[in-house]
């Protein structure tokens, strides 16, 4: 893989200042934020009076920790426009979420919004080892998920060519590649390997490809995966992290230099680490809940969001601003069996270890009588697709759960492409338990 990393002037001031220049900038855009929330949206003045706080209270960036949380719900209670601080004519944008667990969460954009959008994605694909004039295959999904116009306004923004060819048609993507020769793609991991399934069944070697840099988001994802795509693709796998209600792709990104860990934009976003049981907020190094607030945000300002996304924050290390590591799961997501948490973050990585399996699953939950009970769904390689070789395959999976995890679970191995794959956020837990 080549070095890639940044050359001299290309990073942006704010991404080498002072940590005392970067809380400078927090503070005076928190207080305008904040503000802004409060003076223009209705939701946030009711709920800032219900806690007995006012914008002014704001004296030093602690000070937040005063200030109520939101949550997805609130969003959802609010549905469709009722958290906005602009008239719904100013805004420029609407995205929404899929809306699979109820009512879609709705977020609103103005230009402003929109350019600053644009700006942390292309600071984001820079730190990911991107450069005016490369190709940029876009394979997240276009429309109402952020993924797909995320991606697509950063690299434009950035001057790079982009291939908007949006998720699905895996084997046409693999054929575009040939011909068009990205030297980036930006799509979720687990279609990612979709993707390198087509590239060994149409008999072409992916080590051979044109591409150099793969930015992968939009569901958790762990450094074996990140081995197995890089082995695979003689190319670099780096993580960008974001969620609509915050503002899309591009809220932290790993830098391609170092990958450890992605750095936050901490002058448009910033973090926090609470305790997800008390709220309390905890010292960096601590892991715990990640909470949000945007400082430059116009259609729709986020006050102290609850992500669920479980991670800790970290010192700087190629830029200035702080690290959040890998996504480690979601405290909403968090499966409990048997007494044990478990992430289907752990299962990954116990399936990249057994050389007879590959990495496309699915956790099935069910009960029988009281007690829950776990399925791993996987599937074979070519190569140990005999009755014999599932059985050990199996068994050593079970064996590293077990071991690892410490829960005792039936590993199902199938047929190469006996598991739904999926062409944007892979469903990894489907939960057949009895409703209460």
């Amino acid at each position: 893989m080549e070095d890639l990393s940044p050359r001299p002037g290309d990073l942006e001031a704010i991404e080498t200042a002072s940590r005392d220049e970067i809380s400078a900038v927090q503070l005076e855009r928190m207080k305008w934020s904040l503000t802004h929330a409060y003076e223009n949206s209705p939701f946030y003045r009711q709920r800032f009076d219900e806690a007995g706080v006012h914008p002014s209270d704001l004296k030093t960036l602690a000070d937040l920790a005063k200030f109520p949380f939101t949550t997805k719900r609130d969003l959802r209670d609010t549905y469709p426009f009722g958290m906005f601080a602009v008239p719904r004519e100013k805004l420029a944008r609407i995205h929404a979420s899929s809306g699979t667990t109820g009512k879609p969460t709705v977020v609103g954009y103005t230009q402003k919004d929109i350019d600053t959008w644009a700006t942390v994605v292309a600071r984001s694909i820079r730190a990911s080892g991107g450069r005016a004039g490369d190709i940029v295959h876009v394979a997240y999904g276009y429309g109402l998920f952020t993924g797909g116009l995320g991606a697509h306004y950063g690299a434009e923004k950035l001057g790079c060519t982009v291939v908007p060819i949006s998720g699905g048609m895996t084997e046409r993507q693999v054929t575009l590649m040939q011909d068009f020769k990205p030297r980036i793609i930006m799509v979720t991991p687990s279609y990612m390997l979709s993707i390198l399934d087509e590239f060994r069944r149409q008999g072409v070697d992916p080590r051979e490809s044109s591409l150099a840099v793969g930015i992968f988001g939009a569901e958790p994802w762990t450094n074996a995966m990140r081995e197995e795509i890089e082995q695979s693709f003689d190319m670099h796998a780096v993580d960008i992290y974001g969620l609509s209600e915050v503002m899309g792709p591009g809220v932290a990104n790993e830098c391609v230099e170092t990958k450890d860990g992605l750095h936050i934009w901490e002058d448009h976003f910033y973090p926090e680490i609470i305790d997800p049981e008390t709220g309390a907020v905890l010292p960096d190094g601590e892991i715990g809940e990640l909470v949000f607030t945007t400082l430059t945000k116009e259609g729709l300002p986020i006050i102290r969001y609850r992500t669920r996304d479980l991670t800790r924050l970290l010192p700087g290390t190629a830029r200035s601003m702080r690290r959040m590591e890998k996504v480690t799961g979601r405290s909403d997501d968090m499966i409990i069996l048997r007494g044990v948490n478990v992430f289907p973050t752990q299962i990954e990585e116990q399936i990249l270890k057994c050389r007879g399996l590959a990495p496309h699953f699915q956790i099935e939950l069910t009960r029988a009588g009281r007690m829950d009970n776990m399925t791993v769904h996987v599937e074979c390689t070519v190569e140990a697709a005999g009755e014999e070789a599932r059985a050990g395959s199996a068994k050593e999976l079970a064996h590293h759960i077990k071991s690892v995890i410490g829960v005792s679970t039936r590993v199902a191995v199938h047929d190469p492409g006996g598991v739904a794959r999926s062409e944007g956020k892979a469903k990894r837990v489907v939960d057949n338990r009895p409703k209460e």
